[in-house]
């Protein structure tokens, strides 16, 4: 039987067929469209620095956001979410998962945590001994727990995470953008082709048609290829971009996130602004460039729980104020939440000018 390290490296090894498979389509796909279509095929000098120009900008900003989803690594939990040794030695020897628990709810009693398993028991992960912050899952193909996982995507070998969700999107969004592209300028060639004058010489064919070269069969294929691909990642792009007007993670929108007073799948979301703030960030020039801009550090996210001034609360909340006048926190309504308006108040008053740290509302009144 085979080492364990020469297994582990073999699986290392296949998992990069898939990033081999994309990367010798791109190449083929930059020969094809610069050198068959542009060069050989199209005759007008002008159309061929339009065409030039718009393609390598859209073949620019995809390679860049395809290796940075590639080669940014997943952000895993700090060490602060690791039990310490005593805790560790008195959960390894503990005989019931009562005791477990009891000594992870100790544990996590100063740690900023507010989901729970469906059990309502605190998240640990066994394999990396860590108390899971909210949004964080283990990953079994990278073996390791990645913060806000989104998923593991073989296609960029990759798990998908907070650190790269929005270099991820970027790639979607600049992939689509160079297929479609290459399918817009290179239809009226592919259809010039199809309608080939199959006389041998370019000079006896008519000025509308094109002689029959080995261009033909790049140009054909490379509609093909490039319309396939639009559709599959248009389809893949139009979801998670719902995802990120919603504020959740692909895990969290099969499997809703639970809180202390049970599931929501809407925890996270804080209107859509607010929403596409947390994966692109609070400057909008920075949004189309895969430059790491996403708020927060992973470990913290605010919620959709809020503490409400009492002198501002609707008439319809003021009696779930208690006696000192405090309102209890409750879930906000899809239209109330919509961009969290003037009248809902976070705990923490954070600055503007630190829009990076993510606000964490408590569920003291709750507990």
């Amino acid at each position: 039987m085979a080492p364990s390290h020469i297994i582990r490296c073999c699986q290392r090894s296949l998992s990069w067929i898939p990033v081999v498979f994309i990367v010798l389509v791109v190449c083929w796909s930059y020969y094809a469209y610069v050198v068959e279509l542009c060069v050989y095929t199209i005759p007008k000098t002008e159309e061929q620095i339009v065409y030039l120009t718009g393609f390598h900008l859209f073949f620019f900003m995809f390679v860049w956001s395809y290796w940075m989803t590639i080669f940014t690594k997943p952000a895993n939990p700090s060490k602060e979410f690791s039990l310490s040794k005593v805790d560790k030695e008195q959960y390894e020897t503990a005989e019931r998962p009562e005791i477990q628990q009891e000594i992870l709810r100790r544990a996590a009693r100063e740690l900023p945590i507010y989901t729970r398993t469906g059990t309502r028991a605190i998240r640990y992960c066994d394999r990396c001994q860590v108390i899971k912050p909210d949004r964080c899952h283990h990953c079994s193909a990278c073996d390791v727990c990645i913060l806000k996982m989104d998923h593991h995507c073989p296609w960029v070998n990759n798990c998908v995470g907070f650190s790269n969700y929005k270099f991820f999107v970027l790639f979607l969004a600049y992939a689509m953008l160079y297929c479609l592209f290459i399918a817009s300028t290179v239809l009226r060639y592919f259809i010039k082709f199809w309608t080939l004058c199959r006389r041998r010489s370019a000079e006896s064919c008519p000025q509308s048609e094109l002689p029959d070269t080995q261009a033909k069969f790049h140009v054909l294929f490379l509609f093909f290829v490039s319309a396939m691909f639009f559709i599959s990642i248009l389809s893949l792009f139009c979801y998670h971009m719902w995802l990120v007007g919603k504020n959740r993670s692909t895990i969290e929108a099969f499997r809703a996130p639970v809180f202390r007073n049970g599931p929501d799948k809407n925890g996270f979301s804080l209107g859509l602004s607010k929403n596409v703030a947390q994966v692109f960030g609070d400057q909008k020039r920075s949004w189309l460039l895969p430059f790491y801009s996403s708020l927060g550090d992973g470990h913290i996210f605010p919620t959709r729980l809020v503490s409400y001034d009492p002198e501002q609360l609707p008439a319809d909340l003021q009696a779930c104020s208690d006696s000192d006048g405090q309102a209890y926190p409750r879930p906000l309504s899809e239209s109330q939440n919509h961009l969290l308006s003037n009248d809902v108040h976070f705990v923490d008053d954070v600055p503007s000018t630190d829009a990076g740290q993510a606000v964490r509302v408590t569920m003291e009144s709750e507990s």
